[in-house]
């Protein structure tokens, strides 16, 4: 199965073989950590309704059991 065409790192772009590849998709350590830094500093995101709670709706004693 070696005649897969090898994947694009989505970080530095490099191609990067997916049998065998530990850190796959990406072509290194070094880029896996990059994108999960990127992740954590809330660089990338998910779209969708905010969750944040205001503190109005916290005091909401209809939100009580």
């Amino acid at each position: 199965m070696s005649s897969r065409t090898p994947m694009t790192c989505p970080i530095c772009k490099k191609p990067a073989n997916w049998e065998g590849n530990t850190w796959r998709p990406f072509c290194s350590e070094r880029c896996q950590l990059i994108d999960l830094g990127a992740w954590a500093s809330e660089e990338y995101r998910v779209p969708g309704q905010s969750l944040l709670i205001t503190p109005s709706e916290l005091d909401d004693p209809e939100d009580q059991p």
